[in-house]
């Protein structure tokens, strides 16, 4: 037992602030070995059940990046952007923002993840392209981010190793939803990583990870302040989950929309956001900038074709096959197409988007454990949003699916996550808050 580790449980069940030497110590002496993990259990437990200062969470997220590799890739370029996404139902938004920025001029460097349970990682989606290959490690990354204007690739053990740790911990005492905790965990990778600025997409409804709107903004001012105080321009957007965010839920499904919205289509939700997200690290990285130039020059590399073609290098880059961005057709695909048929005759009042989430991953989209192998061909392609009307012989949405796939129960399953009923329906605001 530590005495150090036993006066920060106390202060910690108490609710008074530790201090700097108190949480430096206790995470180096959890890393080595002498606070065991029941002692740190006591705490997290009490931080999950009292909070934490804020200066207090700032500190815990900078000695949990220091743990780790430091990346600095703001010394790379004059300006490095990374963005972070809490996770949703049908969220590509990063395979058109990291591209959309690289056409203007605003590198990217990010590590970003796989799919876990039912909602979708970029890294899947991106991997569903034949051949590619992501970084497997610092120097390849910085060569794409060198080359192409995008660094990404999956979550490494070298980079905030000490949040790893805590997090296996957090995984099995009932402490994962703790907000300084999650900020933290959060926030600690993006210090390591050493960009320039990020913008945070903080989601929240039904198919969020977090569906507490409280929370929810409670969590995205406590980041945006956590990486202002440690150094890091830090903006949010909080942004709605009371449905799928564009029409595709799906690994290969969602790289053919991506490329659409870069096509210069608008994608609603897709495209909305995007262009919410780009336009807050945009004015970080043009200060000299009026908000209207800013939306001319990103308008612009959707409409002339910059953007599409940023997405064509840093795929050819990786060693992917650029004729299915070329022609999204290509893409792998499944064996089975079902029309799924309205309910009823009216308007979509609501869609289920954490149904249509569980529905694909167990058509294979998603996975249910971390070694789970992803289908990439298969999801759901919705068509209609809410307050679209539709008739009952019409289809709200088609499902990509294996023949060995139960299709009758499928079928009805997705139709039931759509609410269709009389009168005019509006769905909340794409963005609730920005930060």
């Amino acid at each position: 037992m530590s005495a150090p580790a036993l006066d920060c449980i106390t202060a910690a069940r108490t609710g008074r602030p530790l201090g700097e030497a108190a949480i430096t110590g206790l995470i180096a002496d959890y890393l080595d070995g002498s606070v065991p993990d029941y002692q740190l259990a006591a705490w997290l437990m009490a931080v999950a059940c009292n909070g934490l200062a804020v200066e207090d969470t700032v500190t815990l997220t900078r000695v949990l990046a220091a743990t780790g590799q430091q990346l600095n890739l703001r010394d790379l370029a004059p300006f490095v952007a990374d963005k972070h996404s809490t996770g949703g139902i049908g969220d590509n938004t990063t395979l058109v923002l990291v591209p959309l920025l690289a056409a203007v001029g605003i590198p990217v460097g990010k590590l970003t993840g796989r799919s876990l349970g039912h909602h979708g990682g970029t890294v899947d989606k991106l991997e569903s392209i034949s051949g590619l290959h992501l970084p497997a490690d610092a120097a390849e990354f910085t060569k794409s981010l060198a080359a192409t204007g995008i660094g990404l690739t999956g979550q490494s053990d070298h980079l905030a190793p000490g949040d790893g740790a805590l997090y296996a911990l957090r995984d099995v005492t009932g402490t994962v939803d703790s907000i300084p905790l999650i900020a933290s965990s959060i926030m600690s990778k993006k210090l390591a990583a050493g960009t320039s600025a990020c913008v945070l997409d903080v989601k929240t409804g039904p198919g969020a990870v977090l569906t507490d709107p409280t929370a929810t903004l409670e969590l995205a001012r406590l980041m945006v302040d956590i990486g202002n105080r440690a150094g890091l321009p830090t903006r949010a957007v909080i942004s709605d989950m009371s449905q799928p965010l564009g029409h595709a839920i799906g690994n290969t499904l969602e790289v053919a929309e991506a490329v659409h919205a870069l096509s210069g289509r608008h994608v609603p939700g897709l495209t909305d956001l995007t262009l919410a997200l780009a336009q807050l690290i945009a004015a970080q990285a043009w200060p000299d900038h009026t908000a209207d130039r800013i939306r001319h020059r990103l308008h612009t590399a959707l409409a002339d074709g910059s953007a599409l073609a940023a997405l064509r290098r840093w795929v050819e880059h990786l060693g992917g096959d650029v004729r299915q961005i070329d022609d999204p057709a290509l893409l792998p695909a499944a064996d089975v197409r079902l029309a799924v048929p309205a309910p009823a005759s009216g308007v979509v009042h609501r869609i289920d988007g954490d149904e249509l989430g569980r529905i694909a991953a167990e058509l294979g989209a998603g996975r249910a454990r971390a070694d789970s192998p992803i289908d990439p061909a298969v999801g759901i392609q919705l068509h209609r949003r809410v307050g679209d009307p539709v008739r009952a012989d019409e289809p709200v949405a088609e499902l990509h699916l294996r023949t060995t796939h139960d299709q009758a129960a499928l079928l009805q399953r997705t139709a039931a996550a759509f609410t269709v009923a009389d009168g005019p329906a509006t769905a909340p605001p794409l963005i609730h808050h920005t930060i």
